[in-house]
């Protein structure tokens, strides 16, 4: 386990919480680790009813850890087999309902997981983008299904070719969010939203979620995601992209 990422159980919800708030919670391979251990744990302990996501400080998450994901492209492995993966794998399990508060920065996986959440509060100021094509990436996490899915091809599209955020306010009118509110409210809205389905029927919410969703198809493409993330990631035009975030310099791709 690793203390940034920051777990408990209270009355039938499991609050998760990144805790990496001096790097605006970027997540590295361990915190990926630590968080699939605990929504596989949430998955089979009848004693959770539901779970909820958060990030501590300003920020939900901005992203992938730069200099640990190089760490982990340049090893040579297919990305498949990695943390990150095992906790989108563990996203997709999930049959119980998810639940996030969403303040600040949303970057890359830091929004692409919350197209797999059931309930999603964010802050009206909030900034959410998938800027994978800025990095010479691909999008992940099933996101080139359901992100399309939820808000159209057209924005869709926009989002990962360009990269540029949109606020909470546009994301709650797209249908990226189920409440758009004020900042300062965002977390207790979020664990009331998560008391709330806790107390409701499990069995129940577990059969509707399932019925809503395929997990082993989102798996299915997971998997084809990560094949070519992987083959990009090893690319000489991501390597400039990497190059260039870290110098903070415009990249050429020739």
């Amino acid at each position: 386990m690793t203390e940034h990422i920051k777990t408990r159980i209270e009355d039938g919800v499991m609050y998760v919480a990144m805790n990496r708030a001096d790097k605006k919670n970027a997540i590295t391979q361990a915190m990926y680790l630590a968080m699939t251990e605990a929504f596989n744990r949430a998955r089979t302990d009848d004693a959770v009813r539901a779970v909820m996501i958060s990030g501590e400080g300003d920020d939900f998450s901005s992203g992938n850890d730069i200099a640990d994901f190089m760490k982990l492209g340049q090893s040579g492995g297919d990305l498949v087999d990695s943390d990150v993966f095992k906790f989108l794998k563990s996203l997709a399990d999930l049959d119980k309902p998810l639940v996030a508060a969403v303040r600040g920065r949303a970057v890359g996986v830091g929004l692409t997981m919350l197209l797999h959440c059931d309930f999603v509060v964010v802050a009206k100021d909030a900034k959410l983008s998938t800027p994978f094509v800025n990095l010479a990436l691909v999008p992940e996490a099933a996101s080139t299904l359901l992100l399309p899915r939820m808000i159209g091809h057209p924005r869709a599209f926009e989002m990962f070719a360009l990269g540029e955020p949109i606020d909470g306010g546009q994301a709650y009118e797209w249908g990226l969010a189920n409440r758009a509110v004020p900042c300062n409210v965002v977390e207790a809205v979020a664990i009331d939203i998560a008391q709330r389905l806790s107390k409701r029927a499990p069995n129940a919410l577990r059969q509707t979620k399932a019925l809503m969703r395929d997990a082993s198809a989102m798996w299915e493409l997971m998997q084809r995601e990560g094949s070519i993330f992987s083959a990009q990631m090893q690319s000489p035009e991501a390597m400039e992209a990497f190059m260039a975030f870290m110098q903070k310099r415009q990249p050429n791709f020739g």
